[in-house]
């Protein structure tokens, strides 16, 4: 063979050897009847052809290709090379496959009678959030309260320094020092009673041990108190209650004294009359003097009063 041959046959082999390397690199079977079947996703996540595809931890298939549509949708093409059947409705999720490891594909099988997934099948997706992307989602919103803290901070700070100026910071100071001043003057008052208890202190013992006695003596007084004989004292109350009882009874029958008084209705009209002649004769004492009073300056005999006429005209009238 010439060395044109020769090299014309290495050039091939390395072509030949070139295309089957890349397409084991792409995940994409030259000669073996693997089945193909499609999964459409809004958003990939970084998915990259040879990711592998799992079910339930198990490597049954690679990811071929992935094609981005017009309608902003990836569509990926996966080669499973192993002939387990799943059925139609099994979907295909798109997980992280740890927390820096990338994505993945795993197929949720679904157990629901429906017929058998088949080669060309574009079947269901999902997307399961990973550990980054729900960190990610929870530090977003922490990260603007953390932006607007940071603007209230800086605004806060901004408003105390301009509030406090050269003044107010020598006040502040002053405010300090006469603070310190009153808390050297509290622990020198606090010393000073100390001292005072220190040196009082067998008085208010002996003051503890009075209030002690003071407190025995009472409980004995009490004890005193709980032994009258309170029922005795109650049959007495109810002795004198009782003879009131029969002496008011006494005056509503008319008995004694004060029963005739008030009883006797001819003893009252006789005090009722006695009352009317008595106010009648002192009435005529203020209108006739002299019919009652005689008296002479020089000693003279007292003469016989005598009517005048209008007083016998008033008594024939009456």
């Amino acid at each position: 063979m010439s060395r044109e041959i020769k090299t014309a046959l290495l050039a091939i082999s390395a072509l030949v050897l070139l295309y089957f390397g890349i397409s084991y690199l792409m995940s994409k079977s030259v000669f073996s009847g693997d089945r193909v079947f499609y999964a459409e996703y809004n958003d990939v996540g970084g998915l990259i052809p040879a990711t592998k595809v799992m079910i339930n931890g198990y490597q049954v298939g690679k990811v071929q290709d992935i094609q981005l549509q017009p309608s902003g949708k990836s569509v990926v093409t996966l080669s499973l090379d192993n002939d387990f059947q799943f059925s139609k409705n099994s979907t295909i999720q798109l997980q992280e496959n740890g927390f820096i490891g990338g994505k993945s594909l795993a197929i949720m099988l679904k157990r629901d009678g429906s017929p058998m997934a088949i080669e060309g099948d574009t079947l269901k997706t999902e997307v399961r959030v990973g550990m980054v992307d729900s960190f990610k989602n929870q530090l977003t919103p922490l990260q603007a309260k953390v932006e607007n803290m940071i603007v209230s901070a800086d605004s806060l700070v901004t408003s105390v320094n301009a509030i406090l100026d050269i003044e107010s910071r020598k006040s502040i100071k002053n405010s300090i020092k006469e603070l310190n001043t009153t808390v050297k003057n509290f622990k020198q008052a606090s010393g000073t009673f100390n001292n005072m208890l220190e040196t009082n202190k067998r008085k208010f013992e002996n003051a503890m041990t009075n209030v002690d006695n003071m407190t025995a003596n009472f409980s004995k007084v009490s004890d005193s108190l709980a032994n009258i004989e309170f029922n005795k004292t109650v049959k007495q109350l109810q002795a004198t209650i009782k003879g009131f009882d029969n002496i008011i009874a006494g005056i509503e029958n008319g008995e004694g004294s004060v029963g005739k008084l008030l009883k006797d209705e001819e003893l009252y009209n006789n005090l009722t009359g006695a009352s009317l002649q008595m106010e009648q004769l002192l009435e005529d004492m203020k209108l006739n003097p002299k019919r009652y009073v005689h008296f002479s300056l020089f000693g003279k005999k007292a003469k016989q009063y005598k009517k005048s006429k209008e007083e016998d005209t008033d008594e024939k009238k009456n």
